[in-house]
């Protein structure tokens, strides 16, 4: 399905007054002068993506600080040297781009540490590290490549933001909350005791 470009009149816009972006028009927002919009984009885009490459670093067996310090000078460096403009989605998809890019940016770190010591006096980008550690201790302890954990991480994201809107967007949370258990594949109860209950 093709979805109309940003700005253009659409039922869905006249319905509810914006237009849901998708990933590629905040990309090309990102791309574009620092304006609100730009910036929300590029902070939409980090948020999304932070923790399922904090996660695959990590899986690389990299220490809890040294995975929050290359994340965080990731997007950092993404960010001030504008690598978001040599995105073409005809290559690829923007989730595969960005782990590529992290891996080269890792490795450069990791050349760079042998070389010399870390430092600098670059600001570090505020992202929200603190409880990352965290949550990287409740992923399973299998096999899973770095890849295919960073996968994962950004596909259960991806779902988690649409379950956030989805219930956002509900008539009735406290409904929603009930019938999520469905969406998910997490029911303990079957459609009818559900039914039942409301009765």
């Amino acid at each position: 399905m093709i979805e109309p470009m940003p700005g253009a009149a659409s039922p869905e816009h006249s319905q509810r007054g914006y237009f849901p972006t998708t990933r590629w028009s905040l990309i090309v927002s990102s791309r574009q002068r620092p304006t609100a919009n730009s910036r929300e984009a590029l902070a939409s885009l980090c948020n999304t993506y932070w923790y399922p490459l904090y996660a695959y670093v990590r899986r690389q067996g990299e220490s809890v600080e040294d995975a929050q310090d290359l994340t965080q000078g990731f997007f950092a460096r993404l960010l001030e040297k504008h690598y978001l403009e040599d995105f073409d989605r005809e290559r690829g998809r923007f989730r595969t781009f960005l782990v590529v890019a992290f891996r080269h940016y890792v490795t450069n770190e990791r050349h760079r540490e042998r070389a010399q010591k870390r430092g600098g006096d670059q600001p570090p980008l505020t992202l929200d590290l603190q409880d990352a550690e965290q949550r990287y201790r409740l992923e399973p302890s299998h096999s899973l490549t770095p890849e295919k954990l960073y996968e994962r991480r950004w596909a259960l994201t991806l779902l988690e933001r649409s379950m956030e809107r989805l219930r956002a967007e509900s008539s009735s949370q406290s409904q929603f909350d009930r019938l999520r258990v469905f969406l998910t594949g997490e029911a303990g109860v079957s459609y009818r005791q559900l039914a039942d209950q409301w009765v």
